[in-house]
C-alpha cells in the first residue's frame, strides 16, 4: 500500500488540527455498496486507488477516536497519525464478504495502534505495571482468536501462557477494547456524529498526571509518617501505633496503661506529647 499512502493526508506537528479536520471532512463518506465495491477491487485486484478511497473516507473516525485519549498528555497529532496506521492495517485485512462494515472492523485496529503508542510513550504505564502485565498488554491482541470478546477457555489459556491471573487478562481486554457499539445507524449522515458513541474510551477519573501526583503525595506522606515515628522513643511510638495505626480498632488508654504499668492519664500525656512532636516533624518536612 506504499503508493496509496502517498496521497493520504498526513498530519504533522506544524499543522493546525482545525485545518486537518476541515481537510478530512472534504472526503465523502461511502455508502455500503460503494464500500463493498472498493474493498473487492482492492482485495482482488490490489487497486491502490480503491484502498486510498477506503482510507480517506474513514479519517474522521480516527480523529474522533483519538480525541478520547487526550488525557494521556501526548500530542493529538501523534495519536491521530498512529490511529491512521491502524486504519491502513484494517483496510489491508478487511474482508468485504464477511457482511460487516469497515467502520466496525477498523475500530479494533485503530484503537490497538493508539494503545501501543501510548504504552511506548506514556512513562506512567511503564513504571506502574509489571513486566508480565506489559507482556499481556502487547500480546493479548495477537493471542485472541478473533475480534470478539474472550471466552473463559481463552482467558485461562492466555493467563497460563503469559503467567498472569485470569482476572488480569479480562481487565486488560476491557481496557483495550471497551464494549461493542453499533455504528451502523446514520452511517450515511454527512457528519461525524455517528462516530461519537465512544464515550467509554474517555476516563472521567484522574488524568495520568493527576494520578501520578496523588500517588507521589501518598508516598511522601507515608514516608514522612514513618520518619516521624522513628524519631519517637520506643514507648511513645508504641502508644501512637497501638492507638492510631491499627487496621482494626486500636487499644484504649486503660489497656495501654495496664501494659506499661502506669495510669491512663500518663498514657494520655505520652500520646499527646508524641502527637505534637510528630506534627512538628511532618510540618517541617513539607
Amino acid at each position: 500500500m506504499t503508493n496509496a499512502l502517498t496521497v493520504v493526508p498526513v498530519l504533522t506537528a506544524t499543522d493546525s488540527l482545525e485545518h486537518y479536520a476541515r481537510a478530512i471532512k472534504a472526503y465523502p463518506l461511502l455508502t455500503a455498496e460503494e464500500e463493498h465495491s472498493l474493498a473487492v477491487k482492492f482485495k482482488q485486484e490490489n487497486d491502490l486507488e480503491a484502498a486510498r478511497r477506503l482510507i480517506v473516507s474513514h479519517l474522521r473516525l480516527v480523529a474522533s477516536i483519538a480525541r478520547g485519549y487526550t488525557g494521556y498528555g501526548l500530542p493529538q497529532a501523534d495519536l491521530i497519525q498512529e490511529g491512521n496506521i491502524g486504519l491502513m492495517k484494517a483496510v489491508k485485512r478487511f474482508d468485504p464478504e464477511r457482511g460487516v462494515r469497515l467502520v466496525s472492523f477498523a475500530m479494533h485496529w485503530i484503537k490497538a495502534e493508539i494503545h501501543e503508542y501510548i504504552v511506548r510513550n506514556w512513562r506512567l504505564v511503564k513504571i506502574a505495571t509489571t513486566k508480565a502485565q506489559r507482556k499481556l498488554f502487547f500480546n493479548l491482541r495477537s493471542m485472541k482468536s478473533g475480534i470478539n470478546s474472550l471466552q473463559p477457555t481463552e482467558i485461562a489459556h492466555i493467563a497460563r501462557e503469559l503467567n498472569v491471573k485470569p482476572e488480569e487478562v479480562l481487565e486488560m481486554e476491557t481496557r483495550l477494547n471497551g464494549h461493542e457499539i453499533s455504528l451502523e445507524a446514520n452511517i450515511d449522515d454527512d457528519s461525524d456524529e455517528h462516530y461519537s458513541p465512544i464515550a467509554y474510551l474517555q476516563d472521567e477519573s484522574l488524568t495520568p498526571s493527576e494520578a501520578l501526583e496523588a500517588k507521589q503525595a501518598e508516598f511522601a506522606e507515608t514516608t514522612d509518617l514513618t520518619s516521624a515515628l522513628q524519631n519517637l522513643d520506643d514507648r511513645s511510638r508504641r502508644v501512637v501505633e497501638a492507638r492510631w495505626l491499627q487496621e482494626t480498632g486500636g487499644k484504649t488508654l486503660h489497656e495501654l496503661a495496664a501494659e506499661f504499668g502506669v495510669s491512663a492519664e500518663r498514657i494520655r500525656q505520652i500520646e499527646q506529647k508524641a502527637m505534637q512532636k510528630m506534627k512538628t516533624l511532618l510540618l517541617a518536612s513539607r
